[in-house]
């Protein structure tokens, strides 16, 4: 049984999707959330159903300055930081390079690439401390398959996202002797409303992918919530994947 009693994570995205089941699964394993997006309503509504443990704040990761108001208030609410769990992130609008718009591309890249750099930016001195106390504090990077193989219609997607891999490579380089430890997570196809967008745009292989292949927010949560143990520590610094059934075996997802 995974015990994260008198731990606190910090989750991005969290007013819905993988980032509302990572925080609802964190706190049922006995962890204090902070539930971190710009959706305010929908934060506060997940709060109040998981109770006191929980903290909603609203935050655009895209800017430093709100994820650091975000980390002092993690720090003032609830004492300090031991797990950052980086899910916030989009992927609309789908289209080919020269469909593009550059505006918008920009905002892919300020949200999934930016917004990653600053909270693992704003929440190292919490995390350096939390490790110096309990030898383990853990940065979790949601990836993506995008992150390693070209798709149509997804260069800002699979561009960004091959960054935050190398973000968790280098935050494992540079902070691994600290005791912070960094991992990032491939999830597969989830079902959420990003994959609704997926099949809308009918661009690419993805987007025929029947539902029943996807997987639930809830084993991505439970997979996130593994990944915060010592079980996990020999995928530190690489993407580890629930994809196949050898990653779902580890986290118990299946048997």
């Amino acid at each position: 049984m995974i015990d994260l009693s008198n731990k606190t994570a910090f989750v991005t995205g969290a007013s819905r999707g993988i980032g509302e089941a990572a925080a609802r699964k964190l706190a049922e394993y006995g962890a204090n959330v902070v539930l971190c997006a710009r959706s305010v309503d929908d934060i506060n509504r997940i709060a109040g159903e998981i109770g006191p443990k929980a903290l909603a704040v609203r935050c655009d990761v895209a800017s430093y300055d709100q994820v650091k108001a975000a980390v002092e208030q993690t720090q003032e609410h609830f004492g300090g930081l031991d797990i950052l769990v980086n899910n916030a992130g989009m992927i609309d609008p789908i289209s080919r390079i020269e469909d593009s718009d550059p505006r918008q591309w920009d905002l892919v890249v300020d949200v999934n690439v930016k917004g990653v750099y600053h909270c693992m930016h704003a929440a190292y001195p919490l995390l350096k401390k939390s490790a110096q106390k309990n030898s383990n504090s853990v940065i979790i990077n949601i990836s993506s398959g995008a992150a390693a193989g070209a798709l149509e219609g997804w260069s800002h997607y699979c561009a960004t996202k091959a960054a935050v891999a190398s973000l968790t490579r280098c935050g494992h380089k540079e902070w691994a002797a600290e005791g912070i430890r960094t991992i990032g997570l491939s999830p597969g196809t989830v079902v959420t409303g990003m994959q609704t967008s997926i099949r809308a745009s009918n661009m690419n292989p993805v987007s025929q992918l029947d539902w029943s292949v996807h997987i639930s927010p809830e084993w991505v949560g439970e997979a996130i919530a593994w990944l915060t143990t010592d079980a996990a520590r020999a995928f530190d610094g690489s993407d580890f994947s629930i994809k196949t059934d050898e990653g779902r075996r580890l986290v118990g997802l299946i048997e």
